[in-house]
């Protein structure tokens, strides 16, 4: 197994519980058998994945043989074990002469929609912004909410639904809101037909996100799922909607897992990137496909890096990103 490190340039800084960051740095992991070479990354992200450096030292020690791959913990350095996983996915998919969702999954979609993503702009450039992804086909907007009071968040969230009309709606406020807070929020939400809410409170209050639903709009948690696990959702009723990061939950396998047995309760899942390099968010689109999503995923996260490891095999076009026509995740990184 070969480790290699990387640094990705962002278009635009990235805030983050640990402050703003301007790239994103990780490693390749390549295994190589004969002739065929799987692939898979890792990118580790402060608040969501170990650090860094416990990405490396976990990644370095199973290549170094002094730990075998089972026993990294995927709840403890998701991203050193979903890389390890993607690469042996990936070449096994390879071998197969298959896409990697055809290896996860019998049957699966050729192409999954994705999310338009506002960031926190004023009301006019939110609109504005809105305008242009419904022009470029994106049948899905998500509002990032949070940062402003929740009466200015409402009204940016009301000029988006005038600007786009009768397209699916959703906003996400990064567990930003007390409970007061979301209460009043989803009372206005509910007037603009935001379809769901995600992560209104902090990730560990999963009794408030229970009390919030049945209320006209769908609760999804996000930051809940690595924080308290799916156990405890299921168990407190806590979601209509899960949302999944693969780098944060420890690799594709233990997502799509995650999602059969979400899917299996009724909640609902989507599938999303922590701003992943071609390999991984290539990766997390397969997971979808292999799931046959049918609803707006948050995977169209390629413009958000200024570099990357290799040309986009899955563009978006008219809101939707197809799998590539090649086996195993179907990403040329080009390393020796």
């Amino acid at each position: 197994m070969k480790v290699e490190p990387f640094s990705l340039s962002l278009s635009e800084p990235l805030a983050t519980a640990a402050g703003d960051i301007g790239s994103r740095e990780g490693f390749l992991v390549t295994l190589q058998d004969d002739e065929v070479r799987g692939v898979g990354e890792a990118t580790p992200l402060a608040g969501w994945t170990e650090s860094f450096e416990e990405c490396e030292r976990a990644l370095r020690a199973v290549a170094n043989g002094d730990r075998d791959r089972a026993e990294l913990d995927p709840t403890e350095t998701p991203a050193a074990a979903h890389a390890v996983e993607l690469a042996h996915a990936d070449l096994a998919a390879r071998e197969r002469a298959v896409p990697l969702a055809e290896w996860l999954a019998e049957g699966y979609r050729t192409s999954v929609p994705v999310n338009a993503t506002i960031g926190d702009a004023e009301v006019e450039a939110a609109a504005e912004a809105a305008r242009n992804a419904v022009e470029d086909g994106f049948e899905t907007v998500k509002v990032k909410v949070g940062v402003r009071s929740v009466e200015a968040d409402l009204e940016r969230v009301r000029a988006v639904r005038e600007a786009v009309g009768d397209i699916d709606l959703r906003v996400d406020a990064n567990g930003a809101w007390s409970r007061p807070e979301a209460t009043r929020a989803i009372e206005g939400l509910t007037d603009l037909s935001v379809s769901y809410v995600e992560q209104p409170l902090a990730a560990d209050d999963l009794t408030g996100h229970a009390a919030l639903r049945d209320r006209g709009v769908g609760i999804a948690l996000d930051e809940s799922l690595p924080e308290r696990g799916v156990d405890s959702i299921l168990e407190t009723d806590a979601a209509d909607g899960l949302v999944l990061k693969p780098m944060a939950l420890g690799g594709v396998h233990r997502a799509r897992e995650i999602a059969l047995r979400a899917r299996d309760r009724g909640v609902d899942p989507v599938v999303t990137t922590t701003i992943d390099g071609a390999v991984a968010r290539t990766a997390a689109l397969h997971l979808a496909a292999s799931l046959g999503i049918e609803r707006a995923c948050g995977l169209a996260t390629a413009d958000r890096l200024a570099a990357d490891l290799a040309v986009d095999p899955a563009p978006v076009k008219d809101g939707r990103m197809s799998l590539p026509d090649a086996p195993g995740i179907g990403v040329d990184i080009g390393i020796r």
